[in-house]
């Protein structure tokens, strides 16, 4: 290596340490050509009450029962994959429990990327070490907190669940919308109790974070399976299909609450006789899906406000929270989509969302907080 090169791999190791350590992690290089580690950032001793000459010490000796062969390890290994044209080992990330010297245990995870030298051959290791105990006892509190939910919610669903059962039971001579309405009813919990396993169990706790293949639903099933759920109170509801595509990118169970609730508002607020269309077609590189009914509108001044959090119209009817609309919206931004509500001629109100297709999707489903009550930095 000539005086240029290790003159330029000297400043991008010093300008490699000062990014490293802006957050307080531990830098640390490792010569290839040695095996021995060239520098580790000082605030390793904080961390985990060894210095420069312990793991100097710990490289030399290569004893597999030291205090630090965890952190130490593998190297010779990994290049020699390397070498062999395994490029899966040029950048690798592991986390483990390391001893503290005062006998604690630190989590952490080490990052670490193998440069190559102006030759094309491995000439440096440089990695960043970092303690997640926060990380970790955060993942822990969020199992904890959506354990607690799952308990919570399961616990009154199952005697709701047990009561509509006998009510079936023993309401045989019942009239017809006496039972259809226990039929809703039991729907509605089979329902809630699906999204629960499906979102709230400890399974899919335990797998949280690993990867997984997008999920996927037919809007055309979608539409006809909440026409078929909203006529079981026996009101009309007719469905109109356009060209849609045979599958979309989304949270099935999100999309049907949105449904369901845009839905359950236009029943509420259309008149007896009066049919609630849905529609869906394509539309501007996208899907839309339309809920119509033939209630008396939205009032005009109201049109921008009806999905905010806990906001009621002036004509509102019923008790309610004011979380329906706001619950909607969230789940269809969420999908990089859009909800919004204009009023019809001569009457009504058509509620349009619209979910962008897989070509034209910009943000990636559940990777980043994208409601608008939370906007991006």
């Amino acid at each position: 290596m000539d005086r240029s090169t290790s003159v330029t791999m000297a400043n991008l190791g010093e300008q490699f340490r000062a990014i490293a350590e802006l957050e307080g992690n531990v830098a640390w290089i490792i010569d290839c050509a040695s095996g021995l580690p060239t520098y580790i950032s000082a605030s390793v001793l904080a961390l985990l009450g060894y210095d420069m000459a312990d793991f100097l010490a710990q490289f030399q000796a290569g004893n597999p029962n030291g205090p630090l062969a965890a952190l130490c390890a593998g190297l010779p290994a990994r290049l020699q994959r390397y070498a062999a044209g395994d490029l899966s080992r040029r950048h690798v990330v592991r986390c483990f429990d390391q001893r503290h010297r005062d006998g604690r245990i630190v989590p952490v995870e080490v990052t670490s990327t193998i440069l190559d030298g102006a030759d094309g051959a491995p000439a440096f290791v440089a990695g960043i070490l970092r303690d997640i105990s926060e990380r970790r006892e955060l993942a822990e509190r969020q199992r904890r907190f959506t354990s607690m939910l799952n308990h919570e919610f399961r616990t009154p669903l199952s005697t709701i669940d047990g009561a509509i059962q006998r009510l079936e039971v023993t309401g045989a001579n019942a009239d017809e919308p006496t039972r259809l309405r226990y039929r809703k009813i039991q729907l509605a919990v089979d329902r809630l109790i699906g999204m629960m396993d499906e979102h709230l169990s400890p399974e899919r706790m335990a797998a949280a974070g690993a990867s997984r293949p997008a999920d996927t639903a037919s809007p055309a099933e979608l539409l006809e399976e909440a026409a078929a759920l909203a006529r079981l109170g026996g009101r009309a509801i007719s469905v109109e299909l356009g060209p849609l595509p045979a599958q979309l990118r989304c949270q099935p169970n999100g999309l049907r609450l949105a449904l369901k609730v845009l839905i359950d508002n236009a029943l509420q607020y259309s008149p007896p006789g009066r049919t609630v269309a849905l529609v869906g077609r394509r539309a501007g590189g996208g899907v839309e899906l339309l809920v119509c009914d033939g209630g008396a509108g939205v009032p005009e001044a109201e049109l921008g406000r009806i999905f905010d959090k806990r906001y009621r119209g002036s004509n509102a009817v019923g008790l309610g929270s004011g979380l329906g609309l706001y619950m909607a919206r969230s789940v269809v931004e969420v999908h990089g989509g859009n909800i919004n509500v204009t009023n019809s001629v001569p009457i009504g109100a058509q509620f349009r969302i619209w979910i962008p297709t897989k070509e034209m999707q910009i943000k990636s489903l559940a990777t980043k907080v994208i409601n608008s009550d939370n906007p991006p930095c």
